[in-house]
């Protein structure tokens, strides 16, 4: 047998050592950012009464996707107070919101720079190739050894397992634009950034808001896996009936979770548009717009529909 080893985890090792000593500070400022954030967003779920929680969440469905919706969101957030997993409900979910957003901040910049450019592109695929198929436990050894037990290792390490998606599905709505769309600005003189404001982000917004959904999904995904590094939530009563073979705890804990994720999951499916109350709101305004466009063309019709748009931007 060979005795040639490589000693690809000791390189590695050595570059986090050499990460940790360098930019210590950048980590304790990045901890000291997640780590107040999450208390902030907590606060907002967590110090209400329940009621008042669940009154906000219900209105907020019934926005979305109508009376329904909300009557389920009532029924699943008194099954969650009912099993005594309210505050570790609304702990999850503060965690879920703060990472998500953080990966959604992160990845649609990232997915237009991909976009727009064929080198970012080639250079972004196997890095998040590599956050997608790498086992997300792995995530956590790092994000222990730079920011310690608590949330923030947790938030972390479901940044870097959710954003991925966010990245792709917007680089494939704003590559899925119809091109004679954009040429047609680019023929009036829009600027790129005018282009993409106008045209390209309102046209790929369905794939944008699919990977939005993806990352909410799998940042929820990650609630367990958090809950070992002592992130709480409901990650926390899961890795307890593991270690106990407590069935009932787990099947409560996991419901719970589940609950939360079918909120989650049609509330942001909800924000495309569609037959949904607040779909409905977008076509009014959508058909404002073109009245108003259509009262403009009739005051001065010889300008061209594209470049009066041009000019009231």
């Amino acid at each position: 047998m060979n005795d040639f080893r490589i000693p690809l985890g000791r390189w590695v090792e050595d570059i986090i050592d050499f990460i940790t000593d360098t930019f210590g500070f950048l980590f304790d400022f990045v901890a000291t950012v997640v780590s107040g954030a999450y208390e902030i967003v907590d606060a907002v779920f967590s110090t209400p009464p329940f009621w008042a929680v669940i009154i906000v969440l219900a209105a907020l469905g019934f926005a979305a996707r109508g009376w329904k919706f909300a009557i389920g969101t009532v029924l699943g957030l008194t099954l969650i107070l009912g099993v005594d997993q309210w505050d570790n409900a609304m702990d999850t979910l503060a965690l879920v919101l703060v990472a998500s957003v953080i990966a959604i901040l992160i990845a649609i910049p990232l997915g237009i720079a991909a976009a727009k450019s064929r080198a970012t592109s080639n250079l972004l695929r196997p890095v998040l190739d590599l956050t997608q198929t790498m086992p997300a436990f792995v995530y956590l050894i790092p994000a222990l050894i730079l920011f310690g037990i608590g949330v923030v290792p947790g938030v972390v390490a479901t940044i870097i397992f959710a954003v991925a998606p966010g990245v792709r599905l917007t680089e494939l709505g704003i590559r899925g634009v119809d091109t004679e769309v954009v040429e047609a600005g680019q023929a009036f003189g829009a600027s790129p950034w005018r282009i993409l404001r106008q045209i390209q982000l309102p046209l790929a917004m369905p794939s944008i808001m699919a990977g939005v959904n993806q990352v909410i999904m799998l940042s929820l995904s990650m609630v367990v896996i958090a809950g070992m590094v002592g992130a709480g939530g409901l990650g926390q009563p899961v890795v307890a009936s593991l270690n106990r073979i407590d069935v009932a705890l787990g099947f409560e804990a996991g419901l719970s979770v589940v609950i939360l994720a079918i909120f989650l999951d049609r509330l942001t499916a909800a924000l495309g548009g569609g037959d949904t109350p607040l779909g409905r709101v977008l076509g009014r305004r959508g058909a404002a717009r073109l009245e108003r466009e259509s009262a403009a063309k009739a005051a001065n019709p010889g300008q061209a529909p594209a470049e009066r748009e041009l000019v009231d931007a």
